[in-house]
């Protein structure tokens, strides 16, 4: 086995994965087909030349002109199936999804239903394991989070394991969301958000502080602050790094300038993740095997990567254990050396 098929061979998880954004494109293809002839998209060529943003405005409006085609019921169980296959066929076999109920409010049928509906589409690739974490969506503010946090709570045996806090970041600042955060821990709910990508240092400590977060997603600008370094390497709070998104959004300039090189070393409990795959054409594999050409991370550093989302998922004591030893069992883990 050599080095570039050892990426694709390891067993995979992931913490920061965006349903909506990982839709397989033949998949999306077939969406938009059925309720939009008219958009010009004829075939995959068209979807991937749309798909190459200028910036994070020009990302944020492709992410709502493809949740028009997501509709009914069949359609989140149809993309959730899809986006399973796709992820057991990378040799996943964890993953912590996002998914943005508040989204399709105006025209979906329901957080409930669209929850029970992607669910259904999910349980039809068994092999994989996949737990839901509801994105409140900072853009639609804080009493929309209210609502859809006390939906989810209804359907909450689903598999839905936390909420996330991802949108407009410095438009919509932590504070506002202190109350709902504080009520999904009531529920008994994990909790996340990404700071520290869109808006500086202080959004990380605003997540940490007011909304009391397990871990953090992006996390990029939190280098501007030195002693919030400290914090986090002391504290051991996971961060949901996700390089190339950093990159093709603009936030980063390039992969040769991404912190997560410094953060590792610098002792920060780091995982790798892909956010929106279907937006940013890459794969877990791809993110570890750049890691390993442009940042020098060694082959044992990127099985501490994986580890590391391990440790950091939401899964019980006994859960985790279990999973790093199917990790280590796998006859991919060890080669090469």
């Amino acid at each position: 086995m050599n080095a570039h098929d050892w990426f694709d061979c390891l067993p995979k998880l992931e913490l920061h994965l965006h349903l909506e954004g990982a839709v397989p494109l033949p998949a999306l293809l077939e969406l938009v087909l059925k309720y939009d002839r008219g958009s010009g998209i004829r075939d995959l060529a068209g979807l991937e030349k749309l798909f190459r943003f200028r910036d994070f405005a020009h990302f944020l409006e492709l992410w709502s002109w493809k949740n028009r085609f997501i509709r009914e019921q069949d359609d989140f169980t149809f993309m959730a199936e899809a986006v399973a296959r796709d992820l057991h066929h990378q040799n996943y076999r964890y993953a912590e999804v996002f998914y943005s109920p508040a989204d399709f409010s105006e025209y979906g049928p329901g957080t409930q239903r669209i929850t029970e509906a992607i669910r259904r589409g999910l349980d039809r690739v068994p092999e994989l394991q996949v737990a839901l974490v509801a994105d409140l969506v900072r853009d639609h503010g804080p009493e929309s989070g209210h609502r859809t946090l006390a939906e989810v709570i209804e359907v909450q045996d689903l598999g839905v394991v936390g909420i996330g806090l991802g949108g407009s970041e410095a438009e919509y600042p932590p504070e506002l969301f202190k109350e709902v955060f504080s009520a999904a821990r009531r529920a008994g709910m994990y909790t996340c958000a990404h700071a520290g990508e869109a808006a500086g240092p202080g959004s990380i400590r605003g997540a940490l502080e007011l909304l009391q977060v397990e871990r953090i997603g992006h996390a990029t600008r939190a280098e501007e602050d030195s002693t919030l370094l400290d914090h986090l390497a002391e504290r051991q709070i996971p961060i949901e790094v996700c390089p190339v998104s950093n990159v093709r959004t603009g936030f980063v300039p390039s992969l040769e300038l991404h912190p997560v090189r410094r953060f590792f070393e610098r002792g920060l409990m780091v995982t790798i993740n892909t956010d929106d795959p279907l937006m940013f054409q890459n794969s877990l594999a791809g993110e570890l095997r750049q890691l390993y050409e442009t940042l020098g991370f060694t082959h044992d550093e990127v099985r501490t990567l994986l580890l590391n989302a391990i440790e950091a998922s939401w899964l019980s004591p006994v859960e985790k254990d279990a999973l790093r030893a199917e990790f280590r069992n796998d006859k991919a883990w060890s080669r090469p050396q």
